[in-house]
């Protein structure tokens, strides 16, 4: 795939998008369908000894009022990190305990969704309430080391590498700051939802996932069936970031209330519900101590991390890991804890530890820079490396220096004074210009992908994929396109549907990486097999020319892709349901991807009013398949960050637990008045080690950095070094 050039054609599926033509899980509307609705917890940690349904039962259009009581036999399943299916390990409805504020106690199923919510909404229950601790500083939370709990320590054990206390100790200029980031929550556009329906013992489940296969052999083990008698159906993810990689709470409930129903049912999970029955990104403290030499180089760097997680699963930590990786320290030490408190298990979201460790880092970084009286970018160039960190293995690519050099030209770096306060603006705001790297593990899994040929040119593929808006669909489209030499408006995908393909867990910046490689080897089997056919019937043409010579209506090629080193057994485990991912430590080398943030802000001088008004990005990401669809996830990650550091933070009221602002009036994130010019680039250099396609993962590495190339330039501004996401009015005034 070396000779290909993919060039930036629009999306395949943009048409569909803008007609409503792309059908996502709450869109479906199966004939005599009832609504659902849920009764939750109003306190954080107890149990339930009675629930009054008798008004709610009474209101008209009801047909049935759940609880853990009425509900029937239910299995439960395990936490997604320990071997299961699910986001975590409480399924409620199975007994009467009460975990976490919010948890479901009842389920109203109902002839009209103005019924179910208006029933739900007059159950009332009376508890025995514990004492809880939901904040990692609170009084009751258990903390542990991570490196003593039952966690897989290969994956996520202590960060060694050199003696980084000795260096620390004997460093010449140190830097030794704390940083603290909140929880906060991925309210992407399409809510949780569920639509389950039965035809005799088969259930078929719409549900926007991030992976089918969990949802699939999850509800088949809560409701004691087996999963080869249940379908999950989702082609569309209307944005899932993590919070939909897994079963969720609801899935089971709505299946077994439409199996005693006798009808489909539609339960769409209410933001202020998704708050406290989703997962979200645990809040967390992070300590960094920096230590350079004689020669102003960074040798030594210690990062000591606390983590919330809840009672009931453990929610690794695994921040120390992409920090080590981001310069040439050759003295790293990361000690990671975990907090426990009284909230629904935590979980992946957005680059869900490089975020922040990326702002603490490249703070401390810019921190020591100045010290040093040296220029960020400069200094930053100064601690590349063609090896990793940790493990002295060579990097599989690393162009994170021309990151910064293409990034310093496009940003016009070099207009920047050195001094903080010393640029002002136009109209007499602060101006500052800061810059910060990222970087995120390029990771790859085990896939099975089926190319069927049809006579009428139509191309149809079949991988374990699922579409979160990042746009497979058109990178799929244009890797097949280019070998069989078809249009790509005539590849239809069949992803994140368990009726095709194995389907894999996407997450972790790895679908492209995986999915296309996958895609490709089966278009080049395919390619192969009509070059045989052709040279044997003496036949020749375009793909679909050569089948109708041939009198056939399709021909069907099927290719197993595995990671560099990646065991065959993989391929069984992807058949099975459970993930199947590997990397970024491969056999002899190590992969991740890069980016770099010049972000310029205004200060303005008298109310600290934040604006960013240019930002320039530039990504080392491997090969570019895709370079419409990856230019709108660099715009979609930076975005991000600039909410992640400005806006976001889910509050809590330690007197009665839960999040407080649990809707988008509240929750702020940034609209399109806050966002200014964001120019994009890539390095596109082929990965030669990773994958034939020379992909890595992009998806996730974008969000990194861009939270402390903000603080860095509001610190140029203003002359005030911010430790605390997300960075407001009081913090500046």
């Amino acid at each position: 795939m070396s000779d290909i050039a993919f060039s930036g054609s629009p999306r395949v599926d943009a048409a569909d998008k803008v007609k409503g033509a792309a059908i996502f899980g709450a869109d479906r509307c199966p004939k005599n369908m009832l609504h659902a609705a849920l009764a939750v917890s109003s306190i954080v940690k107890g149990r339930v000894e009675a629930i009054d349904v008798d008004a709610a039962r009474a209101q008209k259009g009801v047909r049935d009022v759940l609880t853990h009581e009425t509900i029937g036999e239910l299995n439960k399943v395990g936490f997604l990190l320990g071997g299961g299916p699910a986001a975590q390990s409480v399924q409620p409805m199975l007994s009467s305990n009460i975990a976490y504020r919010g948890q479901p106690i009842a389920l109203v199923i109902a002839e009209t969704l103005e019924a179910a919510v208006e029933a739900a909404s007059l159950i009332t229950a009376r508890y025995t309430a514990e004492p809880f601790t939901s904040t990692i500083d609170g009084p009751g939370a258990t903390v542990m080391q991570q490196a003593d709990t039952p966690l897989p320590q290969e994956l996520f054990g202590d960060t060694i590498a050199g003696d980084a206390l000795k260096a620390w100790e004997t460093a010449v200029t140190k830097v030794d700051a704390t940083y603290h980031s909140p929880p906060q929550h991925q309210n992407p556009m399409e809510l949780i939802a569920t639509v389950a329906q039965w035809d005799g013992n088969q259930l078929t489940i719409y549900e926007g996932t991030q992976n089918s296969s969990a949802v699939r052999n999850g509800v088949a083990s809560i409701l004691g069936i087996d999963p080869s008698t249940v379908t999950v159906v989702s082609p569309y993810v209307g944005g899932g970031f993590g919070q939909k990689n897994s079963l969720q709470m609801q899935t089971a409930l709505v299946a077994a209330a439409a199996r005693k129903a006798g009808a489909p049912v539609k339960l769409v999970v209410p933001r202020a519900q998704l708050f406290h029955d989703a997962t979200f990104r645990p809040a967390s403290v992070h300590r960094v101590r920096l230590g350079a030499d004689s020669d102003e180089k960074v040798v030594a760097a210690l990062y000591d991390v606390d983590s919330q997680t809840s009672r009931h699963d453990l929610f690794p930590a695994d921040y120390t890991d992409a920090a080590a990786r981001l310069h040439g320290i050759p003295n790293f030490k990361g000690l990671q804890r975990l907090v426990q408190t009284d909230v629904q298990t935590p979980g992946y979201m957005r680059a869900p530890y490089e975020h922040f460790a990326s702002f603490a880092m490249e703070s401390a970084m810019d921190e020591m820079a100045y010290i040093l009286k040296r220029d960020p970018v400069a200094f930053r160039i100064a601690h590349d490396t063609n090896v990793d960190p940790v493990t002295g293995l060579p990097l599989s690519s690393r162009h994170l220096a021309e990151c910064l050099r293409r990034g310093a030209d496009l940003f016009a770096w070099s207009r920047r004074t050195f001094e903080p306060r010393s640029m002002i603006a136009e109209n007499g705001d602060l101006q500052g210009l800061g810059v910060a790297v990222g970087c995120y593990k390029a990771a790859t899994a085990a896939a099975i992908a089926r190319l069927t040929l049809k006579a009428d040119g139509r191309v149809l593929v079949s991988v374990g994929v699922h579409e979160m808006g990042q746009g497979v669909r058109t990178a799929l489209a244009a890797v097949i396109s280019e070998i069989l030499k078809v249009p790509a408006q005539a590849v239809d995908a069949v992803i994140g549907d368990t009726r095709g393909s194995p389907q894999h867990l996407t997450a972790g910046s790895w679908g492209t990486a995986t999915a296309v490689p996958a895609a490709a080897a089966a278009a080049q089997k395919m390619l192969e097999e009509l070059r045989a056919l052709s040279a044997e019937k003496g036949v020749s043409g375009s793909p679909a020319q050569v089948l109708k010579a041939l009198g056939r209506d399709e021909l069907s090629v099927d290719a197993e892709h595995l990671a560099p080193g990646q065991p065959p057994q993989m391929l069984d485990a992807l058949k099975s349901g459970n993930v199947a991912a590997f990397g970024p430590i491969y056999k002899g080398f190590v992969s991740f991807s890069y980016i770099a943030h010049f972000v310029e802000v205004r200060v303005e001088p008298s109310t600290m009013r934040v604006r960013v008004p240019r930002i320039v990005s530039v990504a080392d990401c491997g090969r570019v398949v895709s370079p419409r669809t990856a230019e709108s996830q660099v715009r979609g990650g930076v975005v991000w960050g600039i909410g992640a550091a400005l806006r976001e933070a889910s509050e809590i009221d330690t007197r009665y637990g839960g999040f407080l602002n649990s809707d988008m009036a509240e929750y702020l994130i940034p609209v399109n008045a806050d966002i200014g010019e964001i120019e994009v680039s890539f390095v596109n250099e082929p990965d030669p080690l990773l994958n034939e396609a020379g992909i890595k993962g992009l998806g996730e590495v974008v969000m990194t950095g861009v939270a402390p190339a903000i603080a860095n330039a509001i610190f140029h501004a203003t002359g005030k070094r911010l430790r605390d996401l997300p960075i407001r009015l009081e913090h500046l005034l």
